[in-house]
């Protein structure tokens, strides 16, 4: 089936941006399906850097349609800034190649405003939410008060809406969290104005995609964070407030299960975590400041510096099933060149007694320990190698091993940042 769903298999900041970036000129349509402005996909193209928090990274290449769809939760500011910075850049951006879902739910300032409120209160406690207003956009949808698209084309409407959620959401501000009330001309002038400025890009997602499978078109569903930020199968209550793994492909842009075909994990060849919550094979020494320095890694949409450590097969695992994964990218494999031994989280104990996927009770993950298999590293740089023989040996041990623990084949290698250093061992769209 010429269809593939890319999911991120840690906690986010994969490098999804990179692969759908790299298999866009084989699709014909790149669709997100969930999340919003807390993710950010970084492309660099001829050694030019962007970041896109909502429209797909599949925007940089000419002759492609990018659907933001229903399972999208959207910041109408920020979109319009991203239209402007991508036309700015020289990267055109209209109707012609971008749709919004007229049913993605929108993110108000009210959202803004409660997110980094309830932030600031829990002090120590807090979740490490990048403040945008996702999850009380999420929480509005699931009360049936949201907001929608499509609200902004009628103006009734819009106003009703906002006047009844600022009732709650300002006595929530001023009499609870102790902080100032919000406009409701404000809000509406506002967001009426960047409605006609949005109202050509509206379109309904779901048909426009099955427009595109009775033509034989060929779909690349991009999802945003990671599996273990999964709002019901990740490190709960550190997680996001929607669905990455690929079955939300299907509710998150209105297809039915049986359209989906590839499903690829992008998996960092180490892991990071931004914000809080708990982190098995996290390095806070030396290898770990090498890692976060060598890999850049810093949050694309916060600027926050990313905690690293090995990688945990354990997580690899649990996303392999929760995904039914197809294939694996392996990522920033050029990030652990230098090091002379690299670890891998095969498993984990707890008082003595295998683990074998991660428990659920945070208490109960908290009292378990990695167990690691050292593997010899490598020297040199890999961002020249072109193909699977070109690897060092030990690095191809590394990926092997990957394969072996997660039963799962690799079907692509990132060596560095640029389009060009990729080495591809099967084509996902199955040519």
């Amino acid at each position: 089936m010429a269809n593939v769903v890319i999911v991120g298999t840690q906690w986010g900041d994969e490098g999804k941006g990179k692969v759908v970036d790299l298999l866009t000129p084989e699709a014909d349509l790149v669709v997100r399906f969930q999340g919003g402005n807390n993710a950010g996909h970084t492309l660099v193209v001829k050694g030019e850097k962007t970041v896109c928090h909502l429209i797909p990274s599949g925007i940089l290449h000419s002759g492609k349609k990018c659907l933001i769809a229903n399972g999208v939760v959207v910041d109408p500011q920020v979109l319009l800034e991203e239209i402007d910075m991508l036309n700015a850049k020289g990267i055109p951006v209209s109707s012609q190649n971008l749709c919004l879902s007229e049913k993605a739910h929108l993110i108000m300032p009210y959202h803004r405003a409660l997110d980094q409120a309830r932030e600031t209160a829990k002090g120590a406690q807090k979740i490490g939410t990048t403040g945008r207003g996702i999850g009380p956009c999420y929480e509005d949808k699931v009360a049936r008060t949201g907001i929608r698209a499509i609200d902004l084309t009628e103006p009734e409407t819009l106003a009703l809406k906002i006047k009844q959620n600022l009732e709650e959401k300002n006595f929530l501000l001023t009499q609870f969290l102790k902080t100032a009330p919000l406009s409701f001309q404000e809000i509406y002038d506002e967001y009426l104005c960047m409605g006609q400025m949005l109202k050509p890009y509206l379109c309904d997602v779901s048909f426009e995609i099955d427009q595109a499978i009775t033509q034989g078109k060929k779909i690349l569903f991009e999802g945003a964070q990671g599996t273990h930020l999964d709002i019901d199968h990740g490190t709960y209550p550190f997680v996001t407030s929607s669905n990455p793994v690929a079955g939300s492909a299907c509710t998150g842009s209105g297809v039915g299960p049986n359209k989906l075909g590839h499903i690829m994990g992008i998996l960092k060849a180490y892991c990071t975590r931004v914000g809080s919550g708990p982190f098995l094979t996290e390095l806070l020494d030396e290898t770990g400041d090498y890692i976060q320095k060598k890999g850049a890694e810093f949050g694309a949409t916060t600027g926050r510096k990313r905690r690293c450590g090995w990688l945990d097969l354990v997580l690899a695992r649990d996303s392999a099933r929760l995904n039914g994964l197809t294939s694996l990218a392996i990522t920033k494999l050029d990030v652990l060149s230098g090091l002379p031994k690299i670890k891998i989280c095969v498993g984990y104990k707890q008082n003595g007694r295998d683990v074998y996927s991660s428990p659920a009770s945070l208490n109960q993950l908290a009292l378990c320990e990695p167990v690691y298999e050292t593997l010899p590293g490598w020297q040199g740089e890999l961002s020249a190698a072109k193909t699977w023989d070109q690897l060092p040996g030990s690095a191809q041990t590394f990926l092997k091993r990957i394969e072996e623990i997660t039963g799962v084949p690799i079907s692509i290698i990132s060596v560095g940042p640029g389009r060009e250093q990729t080495i591809v061992l099967r084509e996902p769209f199955g040519k």
